[in-house]
């Protein structure tokens, strides 16, 4: 079931973007029933079977993408997002269907407090918004070469389209911050109950390994940027360095472990 949930997920996913401008309505509807049966399909990979919890690199990123739809979809409905929609549902489509090839490892719930699993979403929710953020700060990046310079080559004219139709590059940024803020509350959560509450939760002692490492190094980034942001007024290129960097590192700890020893190494991760 899980399967066909993706795969149809996938191709609504599509198909709401390969729709023509006046069917406005109908791709709004095909984008919300792709989000609905993406999400039915996480669940399902998520939670298997009652006492067990399923997560991968595969499904961190499959949230991910679930979330930038969602958040996307809303800030649509205040400033006009078709070209950053146009960008991101390709990408949510391909992630969507993921877990069914790299589902990731069972990690059993037997004798793990009822912390546990929100620990889980809570770390995906985090990670899924700094997604957005990265993603954001990407587009930015184009977009501000785009108006630096002569528009692109001819074969390059698609590009040129989608960023037109982004909104400004001022509106940009409040959004990207928003979803910076919201992302860096959520982090707080998964570090300090990673770090203080490791034992209860995770059913393990806290260790320095590198995940924990490259987990605070990503929260020190994000904070360093938010104290710029209110302190010394950061914008512009600043704000993108920091913003990717915390992203890389955060891709690093999490994604970056699960994806060399899950495909690379075949071992699990519990």
């Amino acid at each position: 079931m899980q399967i066909y949930l993706s795969f149809l997920a996938a191709a609504l996913y599509i198909l709401s973007i390969s729709l023509p401008g006046r069917l406005l309505m109908l791709t709004n509807i095909l984008s919300v029933i792709a989000w609905l049966l993406h999400g039915a399909s996480l669940w399902l990979t998520i939670f298997p079977t009652p006492d067990a919890l399923r997560v991968g690199f595969a499904v961190m990123l499959s949230a991910a993408l679930w979330i930038s739809v969602f958040v996307c979809w809303l800030e649509n409905r205040k400033a006009a997002l078709d070209g950053l929609r146009l960008l991101l549902m390709p990408n949510a489509a391909l992630m969507c269907i993921l877990p069914s090839f790299f589902p990731g490892s069972l990690i059993a719930l037997a004798g793990k407090t009822t912390m546990f699993p929100w620990h889980v979403v809570v770390a995906l929710l985090a990670y899924g918004t700094l997604t957005i953020a990265a993603f954001h700060a990407v587009v930015m990046t184009l977009q501000d070469k785009h108006l630096h310079k002569l528009r692109g080559p001819q074969q390059h004219r698609w590009l040129n389209t989608l960023i037109d139709r982004l909104p400004a590059l001022l509106t940009m940024e409040k959004i990207l911050f928003r979803f910076i803020v919201f992302g860096f509350v959520l982090l707080t959560l998964t570090v300090l109950s990673g770090v203080i509450f490791s034992e209860q939760i995770l059913g393990v002692a806290f260790k320095w390994d590198h995940k924990t490492i490259l987990s605070l190094l990503s929260w020190l980034l994000f904070a360093i940027l938010l104290a710029g942001r209110h302190w010394r007024g950061w914008r512009g290129k600043t704000v993108l360095s920091f913003t990717l960097s915390g992203f890389v590192t955060l891709l690093l700890a999490y994604v970056g472990s699960r994806f060399v020893l899950e495909v690379l190494l075949h071992r699990s991760l519990t």
